[in-house]
């Protein structure tokens, strides 16, 4: 089954960057010169899936708005002769076909998965988070559609962490079958400090089976209420094959103030633009540390 759209989960509150995100949604944060949604919308775009499901809340029409079109900037940047930022702004609201749909209360990851069975439907689809930010020369998405091409399972991403830190994540542990594919074998949503015996930690990119709907309805909620994917996908590995991808690519996560950063001066000396000044500013600033 060949992968059509991708759900993207936007309803969170983003209280980690308050009072930044107090009238602004976190997704539309900008690294460098476009918003975190924006990296997201691109990946998925490159690795060639043409329709997004926005999980959306109360608050988050900029978002929609970002990639809709604009009668007025577009005429406003013709009349001063702003080409170049024209053709940017047309590039934004020609990039991919935007569906929205509304998680009403917020009941967790699984939950805002869930409620987008009505558009995805009975196909596979993949779930980036926009939290996540991935830095590499082959999308990470693409990545793993041509692993589920030749497994036709579901696939996490992962990456390895330090197990000090593994209490932070959901774990997986499991065997590796082939370099950086592993068959699932347990997910752990966020162990105990101290507990977990995988480094191998969950972020967010998902390919996942149409089967995972299911799952989730039979999900049990968690800790503060919520519905965790992470339990949902424990219940599929039990059913049928789930595999975890070690992904190529450097992961930033853009939903916390150190990540967020980090991520801002990759993508800044990465930039064609203002990379080469931007690198020199370092440097100098360098010197008086």
């Amino acid at each position: 089954m060949k992968v059509k759209k991708a759900v993207v989960p936007v309803a969170g509150l983003g209280t980690r960057f308050l009072p930044a995100t107090k009238a602004i949604p976190k997704e539309m944060l900008t690294v460098v010169d476009r918003p975190t949604i924006q990296y997201i919308v691109e990946e998925v775009v490159a690795s060639g899936i043409k329709e997004v499901v926005l999980v959306t809340s109360a608050g988050k029409a900029a978002i929609e708005n970002h990639f809709d079109y604009s009668f007025e900037l577009e005429t406003y940047l013709a009349q001063k002769g702003k080409f170049d930022l024209l053709r940017e702004v047309r590039n934004i609201s020609r990039l991919i076909n935007v569906v929205s749909v509304r998680q009403k209360e917020p009941l967790g990851l699984g939950h805002a998965v869930m409620v987008s069975e009505t558009v995805v439907g009975n196909e596979p689809f993949v779930v980036v988070l926009g939290d996540d930010l991935v830095d590499s020369d082959v999308p990470c998405v693409y990545q793993m559609l041509k692993v589920f091409e030749r497994l036709d399972e579901s696939i996490v991403a992962v990456q390895k962490v330090p197990l000090k830190e593994a209490h932070r994540y959901g774990i997986v542990e499991g065997e590796e079958i082939e370099p950086g594919v592993y068959r699932i074998e347990r997910l752990i949503e966020k162990p105990a400090p101290g507990t977990a015996r995988s480094d191998l930690a969950i972020i967010g990119r998902y390919c996942l089976r149409p089967e995972v709907y299911g799952c989730l309805r039979r999900t049990l909620p968690g800790i503060g209420g919520e519905i965790q994917l992470t339990d949902a996908l424990d219940t599929l590995r039990k059913e049928r094959a789930l595999y975890a991808y070690e992904f190529n690519g450097r992961r930033f996560d853009a939903g916390d103030k150190l990540g967020y950063l980090q991520a801002t001066v990759t993508f800044a000396l990465e930039h064609q633009e203002v990379g080469g000044p931007f690198k020199a500013f370092l440097k100098g600033l360098a010197k008086n540390f």
